[in-house]
């Protein structure tokens, strides 16, 4: 067996190609030399434009330490009283209201959490639910594919009652149960 130089193999005859030379940006150092030295000019040459008797103004008024200068210039109109008629006329103001009692029909609600073949799931679910403080009833249904044990809550007078403990069963996370109107 033959020894076998595996350094010597890796070395390459080539000589390594020289480093590339960085040019500078011309263009972009052109560039902004121009734009700075534009921007110079620029400031040179509004220099002396500002008016001078702007700042003799606020020397003045910063002299008389806030005291109203006599100058018809520098004084301001007067700000006149604003007279608002709402104030004088609504406390005499009335609205009469027709008001009828309207008789809305008493929908109750139900809420069902679940819907299972076995009784023991369902069981398991009404557990779930009583410990949040809820009680809830399990009620086996016939239907076209046989009996199926729903686990209900209710009955609720109002949709705002339902919602409620819909929303204490989602923060338990006992999902999926919805309200319906009571139809048992």
């Amino acid at each position: 067996m033959a020894h076998k130089d595996y350094v010597a193999r890796g070395r390459s005859k080539k000589p390594a190609p020289p480093p590339a030379k960085i040019s500078l940006p011309w263009l972009r150092i052109i560039i902004t030399l121009t734009l700075v030295a534009g921007f110079g000019y620029f400031l040179w040459s509004i220099k002396g434009s500002a008016p001078e008797n702007q700042s003799n103004e606020q020397t003045t008024v910063k002299s008389t330490s806030g005291a109203q200068t006599s100058n018809e210039e520098n004084s301001l109109p007067e700000i006149p009283e604003e007279e608002w008629e709402f104030i004088k006329s609504l406390p005499e103001f009335t609205v009469e209201i027709e008001h009828k009692e309207q008789d809305q029909p008493t929908v109750r609600r139900l809420i069902q959490c679940g819907s299972f073949r076995k009784n023991h799931q369902a069981q398991e679910l009404k557990a779930r639910i009583a410990f949040q403080g809820l009680e809830a009833q399990v009620r086996s249904s016939k239907g076209s594919s046989g009996i199926w044990y729903r686990v209900i809550l209710g009955p609720y007078d109002s949709k705002r009652g339902a919602e409620k403990d819909r929303h204490t069963l989602q923060r338990a996370k006992v999902n999926g149960c919805k309200i319906w109107n009571w139809n048992l």
